[in-house]
């Protein structure tokens, strides 16, 4: 009996990579050969085209190629099959390591010290301890998680924000409606990581900003977004940074994300030289994308099982990479729909 093929449907980036490794073990197709297409078992999506998966009769599960699997359900025509989203050790990894040098860097007042040098200036100020900062994770997920502990281990105080109760070891928490605000209050850093959906969406307004903490052993309120772009409002963060709301920022992305070659999504002015802007390189996916794809793999053997019930959660745990090129095994989740 013959494969089913895999459609690897992605925007944003080439799919060349993608293709070489899913290729290994059946064929790979970009397009459907019609909108009822019934040779496709598979789907690997990333921001793919509204109802290019509808129609297609035999669909066993989508996976998506990041971590994240907003840009799934943002299709009006998704299909109801299993939905895989994909996470490599190494992706959190990097992510951690972002989160941590950002930190560090508005902490040991970098961006003052990189002003200072071309003018030739010299002007060191007064240095707190880390155990007197704050560092605030909005998003007490597994990317949160493992950046808040780095983080303790490190001295500084942190806490968490979930929407619903995530109680960790050290780590001061809050959840829902009745907790953000006193969170924003007890917050000098404020780490974004939370997951893009209707109620996130715009959610780092300039409502939630005027809450930080400006006295503090910083000197005033800090932004990091390691998020998704659309949590933020990049005028509201700019009308932040202008009336000294905000001191710094880093941002890894930005509200309407901008091609290589545009101009920044955020028009230069005199507050955003206080901020660090990144080019979403805080996942540091394209490392990661040899363990994805080997997780792909193996988590379709999961999902094509008989009887694999629709709507629950699965969490299959990959074998070590095959092309030595991660050392680390990938977790696989199976996403049902609410």
């Amino acid at each position: 009996m013959e494969k089913g093929k895999i459609l690897l449907a992605v925007t944003a980036f080439h799919p060349q990579r993608w293709h070489q490794l899913l290729a290994a073990e059946r064929e790979v197709v970009l397009e459907p050969a019609g909108a009822n297409d019934p040779s496709i078992a598979y789907a690997v999506v990333w921001k793919h085209k509204p109802n290019l998966l509808s129609g297609l009769p035999n669909l066993r599960a989508i996976f998506s190629v990041g971590a994240g699997v907003d840009h799934i359900f943002a299709d009006p025509g998704l299909p109801d099959v299993p939905i895989v989203r994909v996470v490599a050790d190494n992706l959190t990894q990097y992510m951690t390591e972002y989160v941590v040098w950002r930190v560090l860097d508005h902490h040991r007042h970098g961006m003052l010290y990189r002003a200072q040098q071309p003018k030739k200036i010299w002007h060191e100020p007064p240095q707190r301890p880390a155990g007197d900062i704050s560092v605030s994770i909005m998003g007490l997920g597994h990317l949160g998680r493992a950046a808040a502990s780095v983080l303790l281990s490190l001295g500084f105080a942190v806490n968490g924000w979930s929407r619903t109760d995530r109680p960790m070891k050290g780590v001061s928490t809050y959840a829902g409606e009745a907790g953000l605000i006193p969170f924003l209050n007890a917050t000098d850093i404020l780490v974004v990581l939370l997951p893009l959906t209707p109620q996130t969406q715009g959610i780092v307004n300039y409502g939630l900003l005027k809450e930080l903490r400006r006295r503090n052993g910083l000197g005033g309120a800090v932004l990091i977004n390691a998020g998704r772009g659309r949590l933020q409002k990049d005028a509201d963060i700019v009308r932040a940074l202008d009336d000294g709301t905000l001191k710094e920022a880093s941002l890894d992305v930005f509200e309407v994300r901008a091609a290589a070659e545009d101009k920044p999504a955020v028009e230069p002015s005199e507050s955003l030289y206080h901020a660090t802007r990144g080019g979403d390189i805080g996942s540091g996916s394209s490392g990661a994308s040899h363990a994805a794809a080997d997780g792909c793999v193996r988590a379709r053997r999961e999902a094509r099982k008989p009887g694999r019930p629709r709507g629950r959660v699965l969490v299959a745990l990959a074998d070590p990479m095959p092309w030595r090129l991660a050392e680390t095994p990938v977790a696989v989740v199976i996403h049902g729909r609410s």
